[in-house]
C-alpha cells in the first residue's frame, strides 16, 4: 500500500488535517508515559482537544505488550465510538494500535483469545504511526508480536499498515544513548537481513540498499544528535521497514530473541551481535545456500550488500559491520555454558526458511560461540 508521510512542519499542520478527518468522533492515541517527554507534540495534542478534537488516550501496555491489553484497547475503541486510531511511541506502542486497528471489526469482546482464532477482515479505520526511535521500521510493517499465556503471537496483515506516518527527527534528541545505538543497529540489521533473504525482490532490494547507505551516511550525525542526523536516521529506519515488510527477517533476528531475555540487551543490540558472526558464516559457506535462485546468485548478493556498504568485497563489508559494533563500545554478553544449549533450541526453524544458508542446531550453537571470540 501506499503510505503518505507527513512532518510537523507549519506548527503541525499536517496533523491537524489528518486529525480534522475524524470529525465528531474519537480518535484513540496509543501511546506510553514517554509522549510526555515530546514537549512540543503533547503540547499541540492538548491544544487540539481543547479545540473539540476528541482525543481518547490508551496507555494500558507495557514493552513485549499482552494479549489482553489490546482487547482493553479494542473495548475503550468501541465504547469511546472511535473512527481511528494514531499510534505515538516505539515498537510496543505500534504492535499494540496495529492489533487494534484489526481486531477492532471482528465478533465478541476476545475472551479466551478468540481474536486471534478469527479470520481477519481487512477495514479502513484510518491509522497514524509517529515512531519515536530510528529502528524498528513497524511503522511501515504489516507485521506484530503480541503475547497470550506467555506465548508470542505473530499477527500479520496488509490492514494494519499505518496510511500515514507522520516523522518527526526532534524526538530523537531525548533518546538515552544506549537506546539510539541498539535501535540504529535494528534498522541495520533489518537492511542487511532484509537484502540476503531468499524473499529478497529487485524493490526489497532497493530499499534495503537505500537503508544501509542511509544508516551508514547518517551514523556520525545521528549519534551527535544533529538535526539532520537524526532526520536521515529516522528516514533509513523507515525505508529498512518497507523492505522486511515484503521479505521477513532471516535467522539473525531468530538468534537475537532469547539472548534479549536471557541477557538483557536491547533487541537491536542482540540483532547485530547475531549478524556480525552470521554474515562471515555466509560467505565461508555459500555452499550450504538453500535460495532456490543458486549459489553464483547468494554470491552476487553479498558483493551487492558490500558494495551498498562502500567495500570492495563482502569479506570487508564483514568486517565493517564488525567495526562498528565495536566502535559503539557495547559489551558482548558473558554466554554461560550451560545456556548454550539453551539458546540454540530457542531458535524458531520457521525464521531459517528466510535465510539462504542452511544453518542447523550444531552451527547455530557454534555460531553463538563464535560471538564471545
Amino acid at each position: 500500500m501506499e503510505q503518505k508521510i507527513i512532518s510537523t512542519k507549519a506548527n503541525y499542520k499536517e496533523l491537524d488535517d489528518w486529525l480534522g478527518q475524524a470529525g465528531d468522533a474519537g480518535i484513540l492515541l496509543v501511546c506510553g508515559g514517554s509522549i510526555e517527554k515530546q514537549v512540543s507534540l503533547w503540547q499541540h495534542l492538548q491544544d487540539v482537544s481543547e479545540q473539540g478534537i476528541r482525543l481518547i488516550r490508551f496507555s494500558d501496555f507495557k514493552p513485549n505488550p499482552d494479549y489482553s491489553s489490546v482487547t482493553k484497547g479494542v473495548e475503550v475503541f468501541r465504547s469511546e465510538n472511535c473512527r481511528a486510531i494514531m499510534a505515538v511511541g516505539g515498537g510496543s506502542a505500534m504492535d499494540v494500535a496495529k492489533c487494534i486497528k484489526l481486531f477492532a471489526n471482528m465478533n465478541g469482546d476476545g475472551q479466551d483469545g478468540a481474536f486471534l482464532r478469527q479470520e481477519i477482515i481487512p477495514n479502513a479505520i484510518p491509522f497514524l504511526a509517529m515512531p519515536t526511535t530510528a529502528g524498528t521500521g513497524s511503522e511501515a510493517t504489516r507485521y506484530a508480536v503480541i503475547y497470550y499465556q506467555g506465548a508470542k503471537q505473530s499477527v500479520t496483515h496488509e490492514s494494519c499498515i499505518p496510511g500515514t506516518v507522520l516523522m518527526d527527527p526532534g524526538v530523537l534528541k531525548s533518546l538515552p544513548e544506549y537506546q539510539k545505538k541498539a535501535t540504529m543497529l535494528d534498522a541495520f540489521c533489518h537492511a542487511l537481513e532484509s537484502f540476503w533473504s531468499v524473499n529478497s525482490t529487485p524493490k526489497s532490494k532497493e530499499f534495503s540498499r537505500t537503508a544501509i547507505r542511509g544508516v551508514l551516511s547518517n551514523m556520525d550525525g545521528y549519534l551527535a544528535n544533529s538535526d539532520a542526523g537524526n532526520a536521515g536516521m529516522m528516514q533509513a529506519a523507515f525505508t529498512a521497514g518497507q523492505a522486511i515488510n515484503i521479505t521477513q527477517t532471516t535467522a539473525g533476528h531468530a538468534m537475537c530473541y532469547k539472548l534479549t531475555s536471557m541477557y538483557h540487551v536491547s533487541h537491536g543490540h542482540a540483532a547485530a551481535l547475531c549478524d556480525c558472526v552470521l554474515f562471515p558464516h555466509m560467505i565461508r559457506n555459500t555452499d550450504k545456500c538453500i535460495d532456490p535462485r543458486g549459489e553464483t546468485y547468494l554470491q552476487e548478493t553479498l558483493g551487492e550488500i558490500a558494495d551498498a556498504m562502500g567495500c570492495r568485497t563482502p569479506d570487508e563489508a564483514a568486517d565493517l559491520l564488525r567495526q562498528i559494533y565495536a566502535k559503539l563500545s557495547l559489551p558482548v554478553p558473558a554466554i554461560r555454558e550451560e545456556d548454550y544449549p539453551v539458546l540454540r533450541d530457542s531458535v524458531n526453524p520457521v525464521r531459517l526458511k528466510n535465510h539462504p544458508v542452511r544453518l542447523d542446531s550444531e552451527t547455530i550453537e557454534a555460531l553463538y560461540r563464535k560471538m564471545g571470540e
